[in-house]
């Protein structure tokens, strides 16, 4: 047992030293996220002002405009009432379900696809077919064939998530180094530990850059989904508010939505700079 604990022990040094050396060198996630809302906040108070300014001075149409006080004051009665929580509670939990399914179905197939050539020319021209299929353009057909429940919804946002996940785990898989995969195989490492210590944490920040932008699609497509077939959510507040004229309500939603993304999205770059601060350069994916 001796003899295998100090034949693995170069392996393990090397990725010990490399995570603590980028911990030293690299600001945290907090700070840095504080440090961009900071430095945005005299751009978003000129954009407030002049949302309340313009409708008031009559420069655009109140009606379809209203000033934005009114759509704080509408937003706060809905807060109080429980009714504003209700629909993000509901289209949250309706993307988080078809993201969750996208994580068990696209990462197990990115290792597969990533780790064995033959299996990734056998199915990638499949998976760059519906890949390069808009969730948008299938939108109707799920309705079509899942109905209106939530069946359908779930469905679009696993369908939006599960190619950013796939592709990033392929990706993660292939940018392994083949130094540590070369000292890890003479060490006599056997596929499983092989698998666990040393291409899964490396494909690891490759992963959490494609669950960022797969959240965010989730989202974006649960709404859409809710807009067309839904009695409840986010996106089916701020269709019906739109067609009943209550613009107050509508841009509530949408103030709504926006708050939901920001707040989702700097939890996101905060686990993804805490995925990849041990690479150095913090860099795994697109933003």
């Amino acid at each position: 047992m001796s003899l295998i604990a100090d034949r693995s022990l170069p392996l393990r040094t090397t990725l010990s030293l490399r995570r603590k050396r980028a911990r030293e060198k690299a600001p945290t996630a907090l700070s840095e996220i504080f440090s961009t809302i900071t430095v945005g906040l005299p751009a978003l108070a000129a954009f407030a002002l002049l949302w309340e300014v313009a409708p008031r001075a009559g420069w655009i149409n109140a009606l379809f405009f209203p000033p934005l006080s009114q759509v704080l004051a509408v937003l706060w009665e809905m807060i109080v009432s429980g009714q504003l929580a209700d629909h993000i509670g509901i289209s949250l939990q309706r993307a988080a379900i078809g993201f969750a399914l996208a994580v068990v179905t696209a990462v197990p197939l990115g290792f597969l696809m990533g780790r064995y050539p033959l299996f990734e020319r056998a199915s990638d021209f499949l998976v760059q077919t519906l890949r390069n299929t808009s969730q948008f353009a299938l939108l109707p057909v799920f309705i079509l064939v899942l109905g209106i429940g939530e069946a359908s919804k779930i469905a679009i946002t696993f369908y939006a998530a599960v190619f950013f996940l796939l592709i990033n785990t392929i990706v993660g898989v292939k940018s392994v180094d083949p130094l540590l995969l070369k000292a890890a195989r003479s060490m006599g490492t056997s596929d499983w530990d092989l698998f666990k210590k040393v291409i899964f944490p490396s494909a690891i920040p490759s992963i959490v850059a494609g669950a960022r932008l797969g959240v965010k699609t989730s989202l974006f497509s649960v709404i859409a989904a809710e807009m067309l077939a839904a009695q409840s959510g986010i996106g089916y507040l701020i269709q019906n508010s739109s067609l009943m004229l209550e613009t107050d309500r509508m841009y509530a939603g949408i103030l709504t939505l926006t708050i939901v993304g920001l707040v989702l999205n700097y939890l996101l770059v905060a686990g993804e700079k805490r995925a990849t601060h041990w690479h150095g350069s913090g860099e795994s994916g697109p933003n």
